[in-house]
């Protein structure tokens, strides 16, 4: 069922070590925005969609959601590796590493941890939908403040590849909620 490249789904090289930068995008790691959230969202609603389409909807875009959190992981990984303690120090991300050395761990910029608080499912699939159109949304502005933080290319290119996408996924959940709402409106003829 499932076939892993061992790739991420953008290319990721990232040459210049940046703790601030890689705490400010630890928040699409394990944020309220971030894409742990939008997969486990996704899918987990995917059970309540009424139609085989709204249904692979969400299981495709949540199963993307997993991809995107692993090209967050490298980016935050490879902005803090090799980091001396000290320097991290200095650019007051100390706080972070004494909790979690260099380690990724799901949280938002300010040390939050995730929590299943930032997922809503519930069984209409309308409040759903609906609600994942919000959280795109809000993926792609978190993109855009991070890019407008940003100065390295290398940290720039992915991060434009994630809004990209969010916008895509937007895209499908509003044909999605459109077809729902049109099933969900047809009368019943027994």
């Amino acid at each position: 069922m499932w076939f892993y490249d061992k790739k991420t789904q953008y290319p990721i090289k990232i040459t210049k070590p940046d703790p601030r930068m890689a705490i400010a995008i630890l928040t699409q790691y394990g944020g309220p925005n971030g894409e742990l959230a939008a997969s486990l969202r996704y899918l987990s609603q995917r059970f309540s969609m009424p139609t085989k389409e709204a249904k692979a909807t969400l299981n495709d875009i949540g199963t993307e959601e997993l991809a995107h959190l692993e090209m967050i992981g490298t980016m935050v990984h490879q902005l803090m590796d090799k980091v001396p303690p000290k320097e991290l120090e200095k650019l007051h991300v100390d706080t972070n590493y004494v909790i979690h050395g260099r380690a990724v761990y799901p949280s938002d910029s300010n040390g939050v941890p995730f929590t299943a608080a930032y997922i809503e499912s519930m069984e209409d699939p309308i409040a759903n939908l609906n609600e994942d159109l919000a959280a795109e949304e809000k993926a792609r502005a978190t993109y855009d403040y991070l890019i407008n933080i940003a100065d390295d290319p290398d940290v720039i290119d992915p991060l434009r590849f994630l809004r990209e996408r969010e916008v895509v996924h937007y895209q499908r959940f509003g044909e999605t909620l459109r077809i729902v709402q049109e099933t969900m409106g047809r009368k019943k003829f027994y």
